[in-house]
C-alpha cells in the first residue's frame, strides 16, 4: 500500500527539512524512525518522496510525505513513538500507487510572522496587491538555473496582532527564500524604504535585478498543502500530545523573553 502522512515540526533545531549528511534535518530524523520501525529500509525503494523541502529554522504545520509499505504500524501514535519531541506525525491517509505529494499539490500556503514596529500595515496591504497572479519571482528567490521562477500568487493577507504583523501567502509553489524575500518587499515598503514602483520592476527581472535578503527563517511556518480529492484521518491523541508539546513551548519562550527583558532593563542605558 501507498501511505500519505502529515507531519509538523519545530525547525529551530534542524538544518531544514531534506536529509543532509551529518547535520540533523527533519526528514533524516523521520527516516531514522521510520527505518527503526521496520516501516521501509530504503526510502528510494520505498518510492519516498515529500510536498517540498524547508529551510533551516523554517517550521512545519502540515508537511506532507508519501511512501510505499507492507507494515501495519504507520500510524501516527506508533511512529510519533520514536519521534523527538519537536516532530510529529498527526494524519494519514490511503493513497494511489501514482500519488506525488509535490506534484499533485495544487497550493501551499505560508504564514510569517514578523515585529510590526515602524511598519505601515496599509502600505504593505495595498502593495501585496501587486505581487499577486502569475508573475517572475527572480528577484524573490535565489536563483537555480535550471529551474523556473514563474509562479503563481493566488492570495496574500495581511493583519495585526498585537505588536505583530501576520502575513499569509498562498501560491501554487514557492521558488527557493520566495515567501521570506516577499516578507523582505513588503516590510521595505512598509518601512518607506521603497516604495510600488520599485516593486513592480522587482517583477521584471529581465528589466531590473536587485538581491534581496530573505526574511529570518523562524518567523516561516509551512501551514498547508492542498489537494484535489485527498482526505487525511487525523489522530486525536497525536493533536493532543502536539497541542501539549506547543504549549509548554510557548510558556518556555515566554518566560525566557522576560528573562531577557529583565536583564536589559538591568542593564540599562
Amino acid at each position: 500500500m501507498r501511505v500519505a502522512l502529515k507531519l509538523a515540526y519545530l525547525g529551530d533545531r534542524y538544518y531544514g527539512f531534506q536529509v543532509q549528511p551529518d547535520v540533523p534535518t527533519v526528514e533524516g530524523t523521520l527516516f531514522k524512525a521510520l527505518k527503526k520501525l521496520g516501516i521501509f529500509n530504503d526510502p528510494k525503494k520505498a518510492n519516498y518522496s515529500d510536498s517540498g523541502r524547508t529551510d533551516r529554522g523554517v517550521h512545519a504545520l502540515e508537511q506532507v510525505v508519501a511512501f510505499n509499505t507492507t507494515s501495519d504500524l504507520v500510524t501516527p501514535r506508533i511512529i510519533n513513538s520514536e519521534l523527538p519531541d519537536d516532530i510529529w506525525v498527526w494524519a494519514t491517509a490511503r493513497v494511489s500507487r501514482t500519488f506525488d505529494p509535490r506534484r499533485k499539490a495544487i497550493s501551499r500556503e505560508y504564514r510569517y510572522i514578523l515585529y510590526g514596529k515602524g511598519l505601515e500595515i496599509s502600505k504593505m496591504r495595498h502593495a501585496s496587491e501587486l505581487l499577486v497572479g502569475t508573475h517572475d519571482f527572480a528577484n524573490f528567490a535565489t536563483k537555480d538555473e535550471d529551474k523556473s521562477t514563474k509562479r503563481t500568487v493566488k492570495r496574500i493577507e495581511i493583519r495585526v496582532a498585537g505588536p505583530f504583523i501576520i502575513m499569509d501567502i498562498v501560491a501554487n509553489s514557492f521558488a527557493q527564500h520566495m515567501a521570506r524575500k516577499i516578507v523582505t518587499g513588503l516590510s521595505m515598503v512598509g518601512a518607506g524604504a521603497r516604495d510600488e514602483v520599485w516593486l513592480k520592476d522587482m517583477l521584471e527581472p529581465d528589466k531590473y535585478e536587485e538581491g534581496i535578503e530573505p526574511a529570518p527563517p523562524f518567523g516561516l511556518i509551512l501551514r498547508k498543502v492542498n489537494y484535489t480529492g485527498l482526505s487525511f484521518t487525523a489522530d486525536k491523541y497525536a493533536k493532543k500530545r502536539a497541542r501539549r508539546e506547543l504549549q509548554d513551548g510557548r510558556l518556555f519562550h515566554g518566560i525566557v523573553a522576560e528573562v531577557l527583558k529583565d536583564m536589559r532593563d538591568a542593564i540599562g542605558d
